[in-house]
């Protein structure tokens, strides 16, 4: 479905009753595809607020605890006075934790990116290695940054971020099969595959072009979940994709079984290079300010907040985080009945790194202070270059 279809829909659903059924019944004779009121994916009205739309956020076992107010797990417990119970229950923080990968379409590279410390690009041929001891300790998601690099790859828009023979779609499907517990999560962009390097498709004049870049993420999305991602995330900032996206998963009748995240509150600013640097995408031309949202501009990210909470959004991110505490909390306060995820950006991470290594603090201490920080804020669920180090912590 094109996005002026979607759009069509849109407004066909906010005429009166009476209009509603004489278009719906012409609808139907025109096309047995086409249904607004309901779809083959729910038997409940979309015809209303589609943020009734609710299982897709807690379908997975994972996503369900991402829902609880505590999670608590079971572990082995500590020996006291030479006996053990059964099992204890404590605050699982492994849960909480989202391992960020960028996978390359060099299925043999494994190359250290000199600005993320510890972190590489590897092709698809060296997942399985690296992840396996990972998942052993107790890793529960990870979330997928596609990096072309074959000559060529990149257009102006971004037709390979959803190649079926890409490197997301083809880790998705190798994860779920090698890691069948794992939770998978695909970031949702064009910048990585642009040749411009933006987040969407540009008019002419080089301003972003709202509806098709809205049109095209929203399809983009779409390959990943019918793929087997059980969660998409778009972090592209075009106003309207949350709902885009909520339509098409309805329509294709998965809208149950994925859980939509939406980087609601993704600031523009100098935190994000080494992650330029990781996935290759520096824009060529000016900069992202006029769709990632301003430093100061708290007020429009409660408005952004509210807004795919009421698009159908299962959970909020805020993005970067530490820097932006105040808006994880006023997105707890809007969201108060959804997880809140927050990105701690690899310009976070690495100026972490960078701080230990001048001996200011240890970065074992700094990494919980500011990730407990980040949980203080509201947040429960981090995005976190850390993931592997908290891993071996949090069993020690």
């Amino acid at each position: 479905m094109s996005f002026s279809s979607l759009v069509s829909d849109m407004a066909f659903r906010d005429r009166d009753r009476d209009d509603r059924r004489s278009c719906l019944s012409l609808s139907r004779t025109e096309s047995n595809t086409r249904s607004v009121v309901s779809t083959s994916a729910t038997s409940v009205s979309i015809s209303g607020d589609i943020s009734s739309q609710l299982h897709g956020g807690y379908n997975h076992p994972l996503a369900r605890s991402w829902q609880a107010e505590r999670q608590l797990t079971k572990v082995k417990p500590p020996l006291f006075n030479g006996s053990s119970s059964p099992h204890i229950l404590i605050p699982s923080s492994q849960s909480m934790l989202i391992y960020p990968l960028f996978v390359s379409d060099q299925p043999d590279e494994e190359a250290l990116i000199p600005s993320l410390p510890n972190q590489c690009r590897r092709g698809i041929n060296k997942l399985i290695p690296h992840l396996a001891p990972l998942v052993h300790k107790g890793l529960r998601s990870v979330i997928l940054f596609g990096v072309p690099m074959a000559p060529g790859a990149k257009d102006a828009l971004g037709t390979a971020a959803d190649d079926p023979e890409g490197p997301v779609i083809q880790t998705i499907r190798l994860l779920r099969v090698q890691f069948p517990s794992l939770f998978i999560v695909a970031d949702v962009c064009l910048c990585e595959y642009t040749s411009h390097g933006h987040c969407g498709i540009l008019h002419k004049d080089g301003s972003l072009d709202n509806a098709q870049s809205v049109d095209r993420i929203s399809d983009v999305a779409m390959s990943y979940a019918l793929a087997g991602a059980h969660c998409i995330a778009p972090s592209d900032m075009n106003d309207g994709r949350i709902r885009a996206i909520k339509l098409k998963l309805i329509q294709a009748g998965v809208a149950h079984k994925v859980v939509l995240m939406s980087y609601s509150a993704k600031f523009s600013g100098c935190l994000y290079g080494p992650f330029r640097d990781a996935a290759g995408s520096n824009p060529s031309f000016g900069d992202r300010k006029c769709y990632q949202l301003p430093p100061g501009g708290r007020g429009l990210a409660r408005r952004a907040i509210y807004r795919d909470i009421q698009e159908g959004a299962d959970i909020i991110m805020v993005k970067p985080a530490s820097s932006y505490l105040d808006i994880i909390s006023d997105a707890k306060e809007i969201g108060k009945d959804l997880p809140i995820a927050a990105y701690q950006v690899s310009g976070e991470f690495a100026m972490i790194h960078a701080g230990a290594k001048a001996g200011v603090f240890d970065l074992r201490a700094m990494a919980f202070e500011s990730t407990e920080g980040i949980l203080r804020a509201g947040a429960t669920i981090v995005v976190s270059y850390f993931t592997p180090n908290f891993l071996d912590w949090l069993s020690n």
